[in-house]
């Protein structure tokens, strides 16, 4: 055993680094994990979990229309409270917190509360005390980006949006990402007066262009004004709210503008580049396929080093490092056919390759799409649309990508991520039984391709 106090010293307590130094404690490592601001990292607290929480509350909306509608009930007046919203998450996160406590004490992690730098590849300074320690992980995260344009200090990002003294009545949600996208439909699912500007011709890059066409549909049926090839110039104030300059020279009058036009890795003032750790012209951490920076000591995992920026990606990378580290048993980490999900009105879930990636990587593939009105809104007179689609290799018969827009997206997509992870070809979807009546069932029961636009 080294001669060293910590085997290993994380520098940050998000869900990656957190499950790095549990698995690395368990497998007999002295481990210590610094954090300067909350445990947890984005997803807990500013992230995935109080996102989710208000994807909820801006469903029910709809579900007391679909209700009174098509369904038979009377529902008396109703008002939504959004400072009961608010503070319930807030303790739910802090309820959180105390249990991510509990996981390292528990496993014989130390905590230590304050701003980790690195002072060298084996040495790192916490509130002015410095730890020795044999292997160095990086697990900062990303950082919301904000644009330098006169004004910008008068918006929010994701950080602030979550503890609001009130929702505002009319928002503007800059950015065509997937935080963008969620937002703007959690504002307008909470009543919110919404306008969403993307710089871009279609919101949501990198996903499939049938995903993307389908739920600019949607979310613009919805009644939110979704503007592309916008973007904000300038913000000032207008009497209590503000007002946002376009590049196009209009102007829009609201109460709140969110920036959610992307995060970039928080490897700033780290003490990287003093010790030779290499970043790319974004911040990102370079690795290689083992996480290893180019300092053999430090490592780096989870949105920091900018490879797949998701929850349970970082904690992959953290429990691959810890087999690497302190198993005797090295684990790259394993980045294909990772599903995702867009916790949109109507969400999105996806896996596997997109339509113009799998015609590059295949050449010959086919498609089978559905667009249909679910059950549900069959009573409601809802002009909601699903759709559902596979790509397929025709070589091989294998399904290479999974795509959906509509209710429960996130879970399907879950559960057929196992099949396209397994290799599930096209006939094996062919002999599987659907469940009816569901959504489901469709990506069972597709049999003829769409023609070949090509």
């Amino acid at each position: 055993m080294s001669n060293r106090e910590f085997d290993l010293f994380v520098i940050g307590a998000g869900s990656g680094g957190v499950r790095a130094a549990r698995f690395s404690a368990a497998l007999g490592a002295r481990v210590a994990v610094a954090e300067e601001r909350y445990l947890g990292g984005t997803c807990v607290n500013v992230g995935c979990v109080p996102k989710k929480l208000f994807v909820y509350a801006s469903h029910f909306r709809d579900e007391l229309e679909d209700a009174t509608s098509g369904y038979g009930w009377s529902v008396g007046e109703t008002r939504f409270d959004w400072s009961t919203l608010r503070d319930n998450k807030t303790r739910e996160i802090q309820r959180l917190n105390g249990i991510y406590e509990g996981l390292l004490r528990d496993a014989g992690v130390r905590h230590l509360d304050g701003r980790a730098t690195i002072v060298d590849p084996h040495t790192v300074e916490v509130a002015g005390r410095r730890f020795t320690t044999e292997h160095i992980l990086v697990a900062t995260g990303g950082w919301p980006t904000v644009p330098g344009i006169p004004g910008a200090e008068l918006a929010v990002t994701s950080n602030e949006l979550f503890a609001l003294d009130a929702l505002p009545e009319k928002a503007v949600v800059v950015g065509g990402g997937y935080i963008a996208v969620e937002f703007a439909c959690i504002f307008q699912g909470l009543g919110v007066d919404v306008t969403q500007l993307y710089r871009g011709p279609l919101f949501l890059r990198g996903f499939d262009a049938d995903v993307r066409s389908h739920l600019a549909r949607e979310v613009r049926g919805r009644g939110i004004d979704l503007r592309f090839e916008r973007n904000v110039t300038a913000i000032e104030k207008a009497g209590a709210g503000l007002r946002a300059i376009l590049t196009d020279e209009t102007t829009l009058e609201a109460d709140l503008v969110l920036f959610a036009i992307g995060r970039h890795p928080n490897s700033a003032n780290l003490g990287l580049e003093d010790v030779g750790v290499r970043c790319n012209e974004k911040g990102a951490i370079e690795v290689d396929e083992y996480s290893r920076t180019s300092v053999p000591s430090i490592w780096a995992i989870g949105d920091v080093t900018d490879r797949i920026n998701l929850t349970p990606v970082a904690i992959h990378e953290g429990v691959c490092l810890a087999e690497t580290l302190f198993n005797d048993n090295p684990r790259s980490p394993d980045h294909e056919n990772v599903p995702a999900a867009v916790f949109s009105q109507p969400p999105v879930g996806t896996v596997g390759l997109t339509e113009d990636a799998a015609r590059e990587k295949h050449h010959e593939i086919d498609v089978y799409r559905s667009i249909f009105r679910p059950l549900k809104q069959t009573l409601t007179g809802g002009g909601e649309r699903t759709m559902m689609k596979l790509i397929v290799d025709r070589n091989s018969d294998r399904v290479v990508g999974l795509h959906m827009v509509g209710p429960e997206a996130g879970e399907i997509v879950q559960g057929f991520a196992v099949a396209i992870k397994s290799g599930a070809t096209k006939k094996d979807f062919d002999a599987t039984i659907g469940i009816h009546p569901t959504l489901a069932e469709e990506f069972v029961t597709m049999r003829t391709p769409v023609e070949d636009e090509d």
